[in-house]
C-alpha cells in the first residue's frame, strides 16, 4: 500500500486535499486509486498537478484552463485527484509514460502497441506556443496529438516551465516548443508553435529541466558534459562549473540549477534571494524534487528536507519572512512513521511539495 502527502500553495485545489487553504503541514492527498506506484511522478504547472503512476494520468487543481483534460468544475470531488479524462468518451487509454506541466497547460508522451514511448500529447492553455500545434491552436480540453516529431524514435524524458517544453530523443536530439524569446529553445529566438529541432549541441543529450527563461541539457553521466539555454539572469549560464560528472538527478527551479551527484552531494548555483541554493552543511542526499523557487531533498538518514521561498506553507510553518534560507526544514521524517513504512519518492511544483509513503 502507499499514501501520498502534500503541503503548500492550494488555491485552486492542486494539492488535492479536499479543499482550498494553503497548508504547512503535510496533509493527505484524496485519490481515487487502490495503489501508487512508489516511483509516481508528480509534475505541477502555476494552478494544477499531475501525478502519474502505473501509466495513469491523475489531476487535480484548475480545471477552467482545460489542463486537467476534460473534467468539469460540477463534477463530484472536484477538489481531489481524479483520472484524467484525455479522450473521447469510448476511446482506450493508453499508457503514459511521460508528463510534464506549463503554467496553464499539460503535455504526456504515450506508448505505441510495442511500449515505445513515441506518441506526444498536449492540453490545456498554451498562448506562447506551449501546446505545439501551430499558430491558431491556444485551448484544448481535449489531448491532441503533436504530430511534428521524427518517426520511429522514442522519447526518452520531457521538461516543461512555465511557458516552453522540451523532449529528449532515444539518439540524443533535443526538441523544443513554446516561448523561446530567450534562447532557451535555441536559436533564432521567438515563439516556437511547433516542435523545433535544437541546433548546435556538441554532445548527446540524455536529460532535461527546464528554469523560466532557460534550458538545462546533460549528457553521459561519466562525461559530465551540460549546456544550458537561454538567459543568463541569476549566472545560471556563467557560474555553472566545467561539468558535472558524476551526475545522479537534475533539477531546476525558476531560476537556479540543482544537480545531486551519486556522492550524494548536491551542487546548486543561480538565485538565492529567497534561499534557494543548498545551504553548506547540507547533508548527504537520496533524492532532490525542485520546485519553483523551493527545493527539497531526502537525506540518506530518511528525513525530507526543505529550504527557499516557503510562504505558501511549502517548506513547512518554520520560516523567515516565508523564507528558509541557509538551512532547511524537516517536513517529514521516516522516524515517525509506523514499522515497516519507507518514504518512497518526493516531488516539488509551484510553491507545493509531496512525499510519497509506502506501507
Amino acid at each position: 500500500m502507499s499514501a501520498i502527502y502534500a503541503l503548500g500553495s492550494n488555491g485552486s485545489g492542486q494539492i488535492g486535499i479536499g479543499h482550498l487553504e494553503d497548508v504547512s503541514v503535510p496533509k493527505p492527498v484524496l485519490i481515487d486509486i487502490a495503489f501508487l506506484d512508489p516511483s509516481t511522478t508528480i509534475r505541477a504547472g502555476g494552478n494544477h498537478t499531475l501525478l502519474l503512476s502505473s501509466g495513469n494520468l491523475y489531476a487535480a487543481g484548475d480545471l477552467e484552463s482545460g489542463a486537467c483534460g476534460l473534467m468539469k468544475d460540477d463534477e463530484p470531488n472536484a477538489n481531489q485527484f481524479q483520472e484524467a479524462k484525455l479522450f473521447a468518451e469510448n476511446s482506450s487509454q493508453p499508457s503514459i509514460a511521460f508528463c510534464a506541466a506549463t503554467w496553464e497547460a499539460s503535455v504526456i508522451v504515450t506508448r505505441d502497441n510495442q511500449r515505445r514511448a513515441t506518441r506526444v500529447y498536449s492540453f490545456g492553455t498554451g498562448n506562447k506556443g506551449e501546446l505545439g500545434h501551430g499558430d491558431f491552436i491556444f485551448r484544448s480540453s481535449k489531448a491532441d496529438l503533436i504530430k511534428d516529431f521524427p518517426p520511429g524514435l522514442e522519447i526518452i524524458d520531457l521538461a516543461a516551465s512555465v511557458s516552453h517544453v522540451i523532449a529528449v530523443l532515444s539518439n540524443g536530439d533535443v526538441y523544443g516548443w513554446g516561448s523561446g524569446r530567450k534562447g532557451q529553445l535555441g536559436l533564432p529566438e521567438g515563439v516556437i508553435h511547433s516542435p523545433r529541432k535544437v541546433s548546435g549541441l556538441e554532445f548527446k543529450v540524455v536529460r532535461a529541466v527546464c528554469g523560466r527563461e532557460f534550458t538545462y541539457l546533460v549528457g553521459d553521466k561519466g562525461d559530465g558534459q551540460h549546456c544550458i539555454l537561454g538567459s543568463d539572469k541569476w549566472q545560471v549560464r556563467s557560474a555553472a562549473p566545467a561539468d558535472v560528472r558524476g551526475w545522479k538527478e537534475i533539477g531546476a527551479t525558476w531560476g537556479s540549477i540543482f544537480v545531486l551527484r551519486e556522492t550524494g552531494k548536491l551542487l546548486s548555483w543561480g538565485r538565492d534571494d529567497h534561499g534557494q541554493l543548498a545551504p553548506s552543511d547540507l547533508p548527504l542526499l537520496e533524492t532532490i524534487a525542485i520546485g519553483s523557487e523551493h527545493a527539497i531533498g531526502l537525506s540518506t538518514g530518511e528525513e525530507v528536507l526543505a529550504w527557499g521561498w516557503g510562504e505558501h506553507g511549502n517548506c513547512g510553518p518554520n520560516t523567515t519572512d516565508g523564507d528558509i534560507k541557509g538551512r532547511w526544514n524537516v517536513i517529514a521524517s521516516s522516524r515517525y512513521l509506523p514499522e515497516g513504512s519507507k518514504i518512497s519518492a518526493i516531488g516539488a511544483g509551484c510553491a507545493t511539495s509531496w512525499i510519497l509513503i509506502s506501507f
